[in-house]
């Protein structure tokens, strides 16, 4: 648990966090004359670990192998009506992404830079023999001050909540470690809570586990809640659907707007497969490890389905928006998945804790309240974006943060097709000053990046070294432009340099003489 010098300043900062969301609520009910029944109800649909292309609707400009792995089609039919965004992007790893989702800031700037431990005041960082990483907030995002080690913002969840809206979590949350505010989503704006906590995966997918918890066998990672289902044959994900349907039935007694963040824990690891839909993927000739995976895909494709046809029939789909997204790139390590390591997203290069793109662009989907249109985006957006999106979404327009200033940036231009060209040379960063895993992998561990147009730009900070690639000829990442285009790589690197600046961005330092590495601009030469 988390120790304080004395417990009356968690208690004070709660008080404070309860009077501030109270002056808060009371400003937007002054500023804004909306009625709750005129806002549309809002679902996201959050899946875990979830690669750019693991399900059968594609976000490339045709369908690849990997495509045709897997049976996601309720996925497909809610893409006929929906924008989608084939240049999407999240961090590599779960937590950052997680916390920018609800604060709007880019991980560089919150500093959640790294998945966040389950016990408070524990770093998740492996050791490294050249570099250590910096002090970063080892304890994720806190909705009230003075919490070591967190980022102080405000959740747009609690903005929504003030302004009417019924918020519900079921699933994983993993916004900060227990012991710390910022554990349970009832803290973070959601009036209802199921299965949420301070770990990022399921110990056990199996009812007959207990998802977990067993006597003494439970580990942080054993779900809580869901005690109704304990020695049934129910697996995780459809306990976490019919969870989400019941929580759906108050609100829609209130008749009040809803928002649902559900959150599949699938398809984390461990790949256990689910006994639904295994057996169509062993028949079809893949291995155990990889139908057990497609078994997670098609789970989580039927629990948006039954909620989708939900609201179906309590005519509640035309007004509701509905939001598709991973919170990073699809796990290629090998074990735990099969075959040679960092395939398993071709033609996207690595895989989870990567910034070459198999790590970092993930599928996003969104679909607007009574529109019924498919669409589709080239123009590369970031997960931040979606916080001031889903505002504006909600017709909240007029709200107060306690200290942040989102970095995100509203999508319903897009979605409307009014962008300009500020969007195609709006500058995405990334930043992983962290040592993810052992060992280190093709841009996994000690990397920043930034993309401009068809451009990135990555930093290997242990190395030394920079690498340019145009992405609309080289998806694949494949052929390092540095050596010969000098002059965009200088540009590059001094854009992200100056933005890490302006954030104070952290970087690692040198075990030898405690020393930070030096930023991109500082580095002297590209010929290599």
């Amino acid at each position: 648990m988390l120790s304080f010098k004395n417990n009356r300043l968690l208690i004070l900062s709660l008080l404070c966090w309860g009077i501030g969301s109270t002056v808060h609520a009371q400003s937007a009910s002054k500023a804004q004359q909306i009625s709750p029944t005129d806002r549309p109800n809002i679902v996201v649909f959050f899946v875990d670990d979830l690669g750019w292309q693991d399900m059968s609707e594609p976000f490339y400009k045709n369908k690849t192998a990997i495509n045709e792995k897997f049976h996601t089609p309720h996925l497909e039919l809610l893409a006929k009506d929906a924008t989608k965004f084939t240049n999407a992007y999240a961090t590599p790893v779960c937590t950052p992404s997680r916390v920018s989702f609800l604060t709007g800031l880019n991980a560089a700037h919150h500093r959640v830079t790294n998945w966040t431990n389950p016990k408070a005041n524990t770093a998740t960082d492996s050791k490294d023999e050249l570099l250590h990483p910096p002090d970063w907030n080892i304890n994720g995002l806190s909705p009230v001050p003075h919490i070591p080690h967190t980022v102080y913002a405000t959740p747009f969840p609690s903005i929504l909540k003030a302004n009417g809206y019924y918020t519900i979590h079921i699933g994983k949350a993993h916004w900060g470690s227990a012991g710390t505010p910022g554990a349970s989503p009832l803290n973070l704006g959601f009036m209802v809570n199921v299965a949420g906590h301070s770990a990022g995966h399921p110990q056990n997918y199996y009812g007959e586990q207990n998802y977990g918890n067993l006597p003494g066998k439970a580990s942080y990672q054993a779900v809580p809640d869901l005690m109704e289902y304990h020695g049934t044959s129910t697996f995780l994900t459809e306990a976490l659907t019919q969870e989400a349907l019941k929580a759906l039935e108050e609100p829609i007694r209130r008749k009040e707007p809803f928002f649902l963040h559900f959150s599949n824990y699938a398809v984390h690891v461990p790949i256990q497969p689910d006994p639904r839909f295994v057996q169509k993927y062993l028949d079809r000739g893949l291995d155990s490890t990889e139908a057990a995976y497609a078994s997670l895909v098609e789970g989580y494709d039927k629990s948006m389905g039954d909620i989708v046809q939900f609201l179906k029939d309590k005519n509640l789909y035309e007004n509701t928006v509905i939001i598709f997204l991973s919170d990073n790139g699809g796990l290629s390590l090998s074990p735990p998945r099969s075959g040679e390591p960092h395939t398993q997203n071709l033609p996207l290069k690595a895989g989870k804790g990567s910034l070459y793109e198999g790590g970092i662009r993930i599928p996003l989907l969104i679909k607007q309240a009574n529109m019924h249109q498919a669409s589709s985006t080239p123009i590369p957006v970031l997960v931040e974006d979606l916080f001031p999106t889903i505002l504006q979404m909600a017709k909240v327009t007029d709200y107060q943060l306690v200290q942040q200033q989102p970095d995100g940036k509203d999508l319903t231009q897009l979605m409307a097709h009014k962008a300009d060209n500020s969007w195609n040379q709006r500058p995405l960063v990334w930043n992983v000053p962290n040592k993810w895993t052992v060992p280190d992998g093709p841009g996994i561990n000690f990397f920043s990046a930034i993309r401009q147009g068809d451009y990135k730009l990555l930093y290997d900070m242990k190395q030394g070294k920079l690498e340019l690639y145009n992405l609309r000829e080289d998806i694949g990442e494949l052929n390092n432009l540095a050596p010969q285009m000098k002059e965009k790589t200088s540009a590059l690197s001094k854009l992200l340099s100056d933005q890490l600046r302006t954030w104070k961005a952290q970087l690692p330092t040198y075990k030898t003489t405690g020393q930070q590495i030096p930023y991109p601009d500082q580095i002297k030469s590209v010929d290599q």
